[in-house]
């Protein structure tokens, strides 16, 4: 059972939107923050989002304030991230994480649970 498998992702048009999902299995979800990254060709891995399960605490980055929403359904331990409005500059892999720390730390590397990433392509 793999504890971290993201989905969502395709190729759109500048404008449209799409919804990535993280599903959880294996651990306790309650406890953990999940984050969101991309990393585009040739540059290096940005945070994007971050969630707290336990207590609905949210973090975005600037560059996606306004346009991505990060929610969670408990129930199916899953953590979405909306994102509408994208833009050709959104276009990279998505990679989501999970992390049982007390915060949502800085890089994916510091997640304890990592998924394989998905592919996100919009084209102008």
């Amino acid at each position: 059972e793999v504890p971290i498998v993201e989905s969502g992702g395709g190729l759109v048009q500048a404008g449209e939107s799409l919804r990535l999902s993280c599903v959880a299995s294996g651990f306790t979800f309650d406890d953990y923050h999940i984050g969101w990254f991309r990393q585009a060709p040739g540059k290096e891995r940005e945070g994007v989002s971050c969630f707290s399960v336990n207590d609905g605490t949210t973090w975005y980055a600037d560059s996606v304030k306004g346009r991505f929403t990060i929610s969670s359904d408990n129930a199916k331990k899953t953590v979405y991230l909306q994102m509408n409005n994208l833009k050709p500059e959104d276009t990279a892999v998505y990679y989501c994480g999970a992390s049982n720390s007390y915060y949502c730390p800085d890089t994916l590397n510091e997640y304890g649970y990592r998924g394989q990433g998905t592919q996100v392509t919009v084209s102008s």
